[in-house]
């Protein structure tokens, strides 16, 4: 159960003080740690912070891969009023520099093999730099650090001298709900990074969120960690709510292979499944659709009674690989496949599709998956309002406005695009398309940049092209673009399925492709057609979220 407090760090507080004997967090096969080893740490980190001369609304990077001292270093910084910057160790170290200056971090706390890769050099402001993974000092160039590092435990005796214990644990509650609490550089499609700036009052909206909507979380739930901790969507549904109830978090570690998480979610069977739908359609087109595709199984589907009980049967198999006690699946981070949204939803599994983006920390709709919409991915959240900018938003496509708790500050040192991201009354632009029935459902149609306009004026939506043709036989991944006013596919084929199949040389495969596309074009108007394809040799580019870097690949 989570303390209800206006206060995010107050809550974090009495979560603390009232699971110290529950497990917190895990290294996956690896460390497990306490609440009350998180207390212990954290506080050993404030004495650190206060030698660093580290204050209030000071920046404090950390860069990692997903593991249990990543997230308490993160608490740390939240609880101490100082401001994380967590940056995907994914990126490169060039970026990875670039973001450690621009945000004007005192501080930085990497991954080794993040630390091999950088050139500390580049980066003159930084006052203090620790190995993450045994919090070893790298470099400082404050005297008090190194003899702190050398007498801190004797230092934390001497802060607590009768014993460590939940009453220790003492937070100073945010100045406002519009202080700074920290700021994400999210990838994005379309270029480099901006600075998110996350008030404390979008945190706390979105914990309250899914502690409203997911009341069966508790303090007896496992949850795994998949996606980048580093990423608005991860850190807040996979750590820090699960942090406010007393649940206890496991790290994979390692990349989140589709055969390493189904491994991992039979063994700790989370009660609450975070996901990107490139995970889910992995499964789904190589363990489901090549049983769904063979004759026989067609045939029974047609059934009735025996497409109940084939349907059925798919469910409960697919539940089982998931863990068999989850509450649900969310999925979030891109647009879902539609073909597999409509199967899951006619099998009956447990799962929604949610909205989202970094600037609103990130929930903007939801709903849950006894009451969701094929297609939609929900309606507005608790305390957030959306609007579509169209004369007519049950119809016709219009950009997805936004207002409420979740919204950002604005871009770290960018005034210009922080003031074009908000309409003169406050409403904030997501960049997205879409239409909202009349029960309030929202269908994003996609990207507003991606939007190619058709030879009449017509709006060509190029996610819904790519939805067809990631379904084809032999494609792992696809893009649609313009080239030229003409449209073009570009297509990633399923190498190993081809040579598989005998269909082994640069000729063939092409020729498989073209068919595809024949059959693809068959379902479009003739505005939006297919007029050329192109095989990739390797897969796309992609952000840490697994979106395709469209931007790299249209002309």
């Amino acid at each position: 159960m989570m303390y209800i407090n206006d206060s995010l760090n107050k809550i974090i507080q009495e979560s603390l003080r009232h699971n110290w004997n529950k497990p917190a967090l895990s290294d996956y096969k690896g460390v497990t740690l306490y609440y009350r080893d998180v207390a212990r740490r954290i506080a050993k980190i404030h004495i650190l912070f206060e030698a660093m001369g580290i204050g209030k609304g000071d920046k404090l990077a950390i860069c990692s891969k997903n593991q249990a001292n990543w997230a308490v270093v993160f608490l740390a910084a939240l609880t101490y009023g100082a401001v994380p910057v967590p940056i995907l160790h994914e990126f490169k170290p060039s970026n990875i520099e670039h973001i450690v200056n621009h945000s004007e971090s005192k501080a930085l706390f990497a991954g080794s093999t993040v630390l091999e890769s950088l050139t500390l050099s580049h980066m003159p402001n930084l006052g203090t730099v620790m190995c993450i993974n045994d919090f070893s000092l790298v470099q400082t160039k404050e005297k008090e650090v190194y003899l702190k590092m050398e007498h801190l435990n004797e230092l934390f005796g001497k802060a607590y001298p009768k014993s460590f214990t939940p009453e220790s644990v003492v937070y100073a509650a945010e100045e406002s709900r519009d202080t700074l609490a920290m700021i994400n550089y999210t990838s994005g499609t379309s270029g480099f990074s901006k600075g998110v700036m996350i008030p404390y009052r979008a945190l706390w909206s979105n914990v309250l969120f899914a502690y409203e909507v997911l009341p069966q979380i508790d303090d007896t739930s496992n949850v795994v960690s998949i996606l980048p901790s580093a990423h608005m969507y991860g850190m807040m549904f996979e750590f820090l709510f699960e942090i406010t109830v007393g649940a206890h978090v496991h790290f994979l570690t390692r990349v989140p292979s589709p055969s390493i998480i189904v491994k991992a979610f039979e063994e700790i069977k989370p009660k609450i499944i975070i996901s990107v739908p490139l995970v889910i359609e992995k499964i789904y087109k190589s363990r489901l659709q090549p049983f769904l595709s063979t004759p026989g199984v067609r045939f029974l589907l047609r059934v009735p009674i025996a497409d109940k009980k084939i349907k059925t049967q798919i469910n409960d198999t697919l539940t089982n690989s998931f863990g068999g006690q989850f509450e649900e699946v969310i999925i979030g981070g891109a647009a879902f496949n539609r073909e597999a949204d409509a199967f899951f939803n006619s099998i009956g599994f447990r799962y929604t599709v949610g909205y989202g983006m970094t600037e609103c920390a990130p929930i903007i709709a939801y709903a849950d998956w006894k009451e969701k919409k094929v297609g939609s991915c929900g309606k507005a959240a608790p305390r957030m309002q959306i609007k579509i900018d169209s004369q007519y938003p049950q119809s016709l496509a219009g950009e997805i406005l936004v207002k409420g708790d979740n919204t950002m500050l604005g871009y770290y040192r960018n005034e210009i695009a922080t003031r074009e991201a908000f309409t003169e009354d406050g409403w904030m632009h997501t960049g997205d398309l879409g239409i909202m029935d009349k029960d309030g459902f929202l269908f994003i149609k996609g990207r507003s940049k991606n939007m190619i306009l058709g030879p009449s004026g017509q709006n060509i939506y190029p996610e819904e092209i790519e939805s067809i043709i990631d379904n084809m036989p032999y494609v792992v991944e696809s893009l649609v673009i313009d080239e030229g006013g003409k449209m073009i596919a570009l297509i990633y084929p399923d190498l190993e399925a081809c040579a598989r199949d005998g269909i082994g040389t640069t000729q063939q495969i092409e020729a498989k492709m073209k068919e595809n596309i024949d059959l693809v074009n068959a379902e479009l108007p003739n505005f939006s057609k297919i007029s050329g394809v192109k095989v990739m040799p390797e897969e796309f580019e992609k952000t840490p979220k697994r979106s395709i870097k469209r931007y790299i690949y249209q002309k």
